[in-house]
């Protein structure tokens, strides 16, 4: 990668939604979860013992690799420990990263996934399949609450799994989640700080990882605390504030698109940075090693932050499968 390889500026979606492959190099998440992007980053398998990836057609099964690596982990405990059958595993980032074309806010720098509330089935999906099947909502019916009738013991002992790992910041589900976990959890529940009520997330939950060494110009989150999060910030989540509509603006107001530009500066350069040959020489293996070495690249070069690379506080990340 070097200093002359620097991309024309454009809207971002499309410029980081169209690259088909990773860039070669040390993993490097640059900004912030949404406002950020990914250098070398790795694919998790299609298929493992104890998982399958769904949506295969968005190419957004690539993270960074301590992301991977935990999804591969979480999928094995989980199996072993929890009674869990395996995890279908939805979003993670595109290949270098940065705003989707579609559906997220996040999942920008490799250290967001989306895993789903639905059991892995013991037979495996055909590719038709993985784009068609439907995760199961959690919710009964058009309430916020939970069903008792779909809801499961393993289903809190997969987010407790999850939410166990120590480089696990965060845990995003849907606010009637929470509550079934704040009126159930018996015992320890110190883990229940990292699950964090949100809009959506009714059939899946999303996990984040913390800003990960050799990333310097990864912008973290203020950390969760150690309150359980069962009081008033879960109360508000049950009045009408949330869920009223923005009135309409008197004269039609056109989104402002977010352009290369306003990315970290890095960015530029992770977008025409050289990448390996197929997917198949990144992508990490069950054992914990990427299956082929790729060629290195020189590492990103840092940037200086300044105002205007500054992340939003809060992300929002998509509600549909």
């Amino acid at each position: 990668m070097t200093a002359g390889a620097i991309a024309e500026d454009g809207p971002a979606k499309q410029l980081f939604g169209a690259q088909p492959l990773p860039t070669l190099g040390a993993p490097q998440s640059d900004g912030f979860y949404a406002k950020g992007c990914l250098a070398g980053g790795v694919a998790l398998p299609v298929d493992g013992p104890t998982w399958q990836v769904m949506r295969l057609s968005r190419n957004r099964r690539w993270g960074h690799p301590r992301m991977i690596s935990l999804l591969e982990r979480l999928s094995r405990d989980a199996a072993a420990k929890d009674g869990w059958s395996g995890l279908l595993v939805g979003d993670i980032s595109q290949p270098r990263g940065g705003p989707m074309l579609t559906g997220h806010a996040s999942h920008q720098v490799g250290l967001d996934a989306d895993v789903w509330l639905t059991p892995m089935p013991k037979h495996r999906f055909t590719n038709q399949e993985r784009e068609t099947v439907e995760a199961t909502s959690m919710l009964k019916g058009d309430t916020l609450f939970v069903d008792p009738d779909k809801w499961s013991a393993s289903r809190a002992a997969l987010l407790k799994r999850a939410a166990s790992y120590p480089e696990v910041e965060r845990i995003f589900v849907h606010p009637g989640i929470k509550k079934k976990l704040c009126d159930t959890v018996q015992g320890d529940r110190s883990w229940m700080a990292k699950i964090r009520p949100y809009w959506g997330h009714y059939y899946h939950f999303h996990i984040r990882i913390k800003c990960q060494a050799g990333s310097p110009n990864c912008k973290p989150q203020e950390p969760t605390g150690i309150d359980d999060g069962c009081g008033k910030p879960l109360a508000w989540w049950f009045t009408d504030e949330p869920w009223k509509k923005k009135p309409e603006p008197a004269k039609p107001v056109k989104p402002r698109v977010m352009m290369l530009s306003d990315l970290p500066k890095v960015c530029a350069q992770v977008l025409n940075a050289p990448g390996p040959n197929s997917a198949a020489e990144v992508t990490y293996g069950a054992g914990g090693t990427v299956a082929a070495p790729a060629k290195a690249a020189a590492p990103a070069a840092a940037y200086a932050p300044d105002d205007e690379t500054l992340p939003e506080d809060v992300p929002v990340p998509g509600q549909k499968p």
